[in-house]
Formats: C-alpha cells, sequence, structure tokens
C-alpha cells in the first residue's frame, strides 16, 4: 500500500495558490488541476459519488460495511489551496533520509532550518524529513492531510476494516477565508467531521479565533508641496497614522495563546491613495468585538480630522470560535483522544492561533474539529514535514474510524 507521504509528492508539485485579490470562486483555476486529480484517483480507490463541482469542490463517500449503517457517519475534510506567499513557481520538495537532527541547509536558496528557531527538530531525528528547496512553500498547509486522508481510505478497503458510512471532502480557498462558503454540507452527508489541519501529529483542536479581515481605503487630497499649507491630505501618512493608532504590543509577534491581535497584512499608497489589510482575532467574543470597535473608533477620528470620506473601512466576518459547536457533542475530542492513545500518541490539545474550514462549517450544522498533520513552520520556505509523522497521522485517522464503529 502506498504510504502518505508518496501521495504528497505527487501533490506539492501541482501549484495551487488561492488570491485574496480575486473575485472568482475559486479564487485560482489552478485548484482545478489537482481537484480532478483527486477525483480520479479516489474513484480508483472505490470511493464512490467522487466529483469535483462548479466551484472546485471535491466530495466521495465510502458507504458502510454490511452490518454498519447504523453507526455514526463521519467524515473527513482538507483544503487544496495553498498561501500566495514563496508560491511564484513549482514546489521541489527533498527528502532528508535518517535526518540527524541538527541545522539543514534547504538546496542552494541560503536558507537554514535551525534547531535555534525551530527547537523541535531535534526530536525528529532519524524520521525522513520533507522540506522544498528553499525559494517556496512545501505545501504541507494542507496537501498532506489530503494525503491522509486517501492513504487512511486506501487501508481501509486493503485492511478490510469494518466502518460506517465515512464523507470525504477537499475544499479551495481555505486560505483566504472562504474555504467553507459553498460547502455542501447536506451533500457531504456527515452527521460529524474533522479537519486535518493542523501541526505535528498529536494536535488536536477544537478552540480557534474568531476572525474578521479588516480593509481601509485612504483618499487623499494632493496639491504642490510648495504651497500645501491646511489643504493637502497625504493618504500615505494617514494610514501610517491610523496603524500608530492601534494598540501597542498587540501584535502576533507580541501575543501567544488566547491573548488576541491586530496583524496588518499590506499597506500600499501614495499621496493620492492608499490601502491597509488587517486580520483581527481573538478567542473570547467580546473582545473580538470590542476590537472591531476599536479599529471603527480609529477611522471615525482620521474622517473628523481630515474630513468625511477620507477613510473607508470594510470589516468582514471570516469565522467564529468552534468552541461554541464543539463543547455540545464533546465525544468528537474523546474519540480523537483515544485514537491518539490507540495509535501510541500523547494527545496534545492547544487553542489554535488561527482558523479552520471546520470553524466555519461547525456553524453551519457540521461539528468539525481539526487534527495534526505532522507538519510544521507553515505559510513560508521553512515548512517541513515526516514521512513517519504522516504515518502517524493516518494511524489516528483509522483509529477514529474504528471507534464510530463500535
Amino acid at each position: 500500500m502506498e504510504r502518505a507521504y508518496e501521495k504528497f509528492l505527487r501533490y506539492v508539485v501541482v501549484p495551487t495558490a488561492s488570491d485574496y485579490e480575486s473575485t472568482t470562486v475559486p479564487t485560482t483555476k489552478e485548484q482545478f488541476v489537482l481537484a480532478r486529480q483527486l477525483v480520479k484517483e479516489m474513484q480508483e480507490l472505490g470511493i464512490q459519488d467522487a466529483r469535483v463541482d462548479e466551484n472546485c469542490y471535491v466530495y466521495g463517500m465510502i458507504p458502510a460495511t454490511e452490518g454498519y449503517e447504523d453507526k455514526t457517519k463521519i467524515g473527513f475534510i482538507a483544503h487544496m489551496d495553498t498561501v500566495s506567499d514563496f508560491a511564484d513557481h513549482q514546489v521541489r520538495p527533498i527528502l532528508h533520509e535518517n535526518y540527524d537532527g541538527g541545522d539543514l541547509e534547504l538546496g542552494e536558496s541560503g536558507r537554514k532550518l535551525e534547531v535555534r528557531t525551530f527547537p523541535h527538530l531535534t526530536k525528529l531525528a532519524g524520521r525522513t524529513l520533507i522540506t522544498s528547496d528553499g525559494t517556496t512553500i512545501l505545501g504541507a498547509d494542507d496537501k498532506a492531510g489530503i494525503a491522509e486522508i486517501l492513504t487512511m481510505a486506501e487501508r481501509l478497503k486493503e485492511e478490510g476494516i469494518p466502518h460506517g458510512q465515512i464523507s470525504i471532502g477537499f475544499t479551495p480557498d481555505e486560505e483566504v477565508g472562504q474555504g467553507a462558503d459553498l460547502f455542501d454540507v447536506e451533500h457531504f452527508g456527515a452527521e460529524f467531521a474533522y479537519t486535518v489541519d493542523g501541526g505535528s501529529e498529536d494536535e488536536l483542536e477544537y478552540e480557534n479565533f474568531n476572525a474578521s479581515g479588516a480593509k481601509i481605503e485612504v483618499t487623499g487630497f494632493n496639491v504642490h508641496p510648495g504651497s500645501s499649507k491646511d489643504t493637502m491630505i497625504n493618504a500615505s501618512a494617514v494610514a501610517s497614522e491610523i496603524n500608530e493608532m492601534l494598540p501597542k504590543r498587540e501584535t502576533p509577534r507580541d501575543t501567544e495563546g488566547y491573548e488576541g491581535f491586530y496583524h496588518l497584512e499590506y499597506i500600499s499608497g501614495t499621496v493620492e491613495k492608499a490601502k491597509l489589510s488587517y486580520i483581527i482575532r481573538d478567542h473570547d467574543w467580546d473582545k473580538f468585538k470590542k476590537r472591531e470597535q476599536i479599529m471603527t473608533d480609529i477611522c471615525e477620528k482620521m474622517n473628523e480630522k481630515y474630513g468625511e470620506g477620507t477613510v473607508k473601512l470594510t470589516i468582514k466576518e471570516q469565522y467564529r470560535n468552534m468552541a461554541e459547536k464543539i463543547r455540545e457533542c464533546f465525544h468528537l475530542i474523546e474519540n480523537a483522544s483515544k485514537a491518539m492513545e490507540n495509535a501510541g500518541i500523547k494527545p496534545f490539545t492547544l487553542p489554535i492561533r488561527g482558523g479552520t474550514d471546520g470553524a466555519r462549517l461547525s456553524f453551519m450544522g457540521l461539528p468539525c474539529p481539526n487534527l495534526g498533520t505532522g507538519g510544521y513552520a507553515f505559510h513560508g520556505p521553512y515548512e517541513h514535514i515526516t514521512a513517519e509523522g504522516m504515518d502517524k497521522a493516518v494511524d489516528v485517522l483509522t483509529e477514529i474510524v474504528k471507534l464510530y464503529s463500535e
């Protein structure tokens, strides 16, 4: 039977970066290439109703073993897209067999995986470490999850493991916060599901940030600088002023655990026009809404200072803390914890300092906590994963299926 990392190596070379600025669905047509490839592989594995819809959502179903039709219908979900950063050319994965747990040069990129930055590297000694060549992301977020789900499906078939109905779904555009937008929960057919989109294989997550995106447009007034007293409005300067008015030391660099933040994703501009894009995050709902209000108040003050219409703020909710829904069906966490223990893993539960498709899906009627993939350092050229960690993730998925089949 093919190991998960072997599937993974096929998937990462397919470019699937999503695009924040796009208004199409999916945001990039390249995601269809991987979607069609996955449908073909699912059909070859005997997964029924394997298809990709017009919006690039992939669905499939493994019918219940005879006599197990009354068991809980469980689902597994991963996303096909990657971030666009460090994704401007094809990924070239590198296998480092019997990795020694020390510092590692990433191809000829000049970048290096260093233990001082990633202390967990020492624990990966002896494993087969997989990285990019240092010029791109690797794509473990979340093509590792896809590979692990399909390897689990293959194992169930090859080993004749009895089970209830299993639903499989792969989504586009998760990285731009739109992965669950058009997910067909009813057609998916599961009562509960897990996203496979986390970090190390021992991670189990059911708390995440409440999240929104904030976009600010600043309209300036440009006149000759020699005669601009009380007249010029420099849009770039106003943009900088807005950023300086946000609470200090409440950025991703300054926070951890349950602490929320404001994250400036980009700022650009001229005297005439400027744009800022933020993500706003907090685990606590009341604190989260207060953060949105602070952003609103700042922009209103700028309009009072420079004139109505100078600053336009648009805030869009992206997802909410799925803990509100998961606590109502905590068997999902109890069974995942037991599955990890059965697979020889000590479960590690922590709050997600981000979000998953599961956060949105939980509020769409599909309670959906998150499982680890075995990957680390997502969203950059230092991303890495191990073949053995992926094997363990497959073990966990298989054990979950067994538990819901008892």
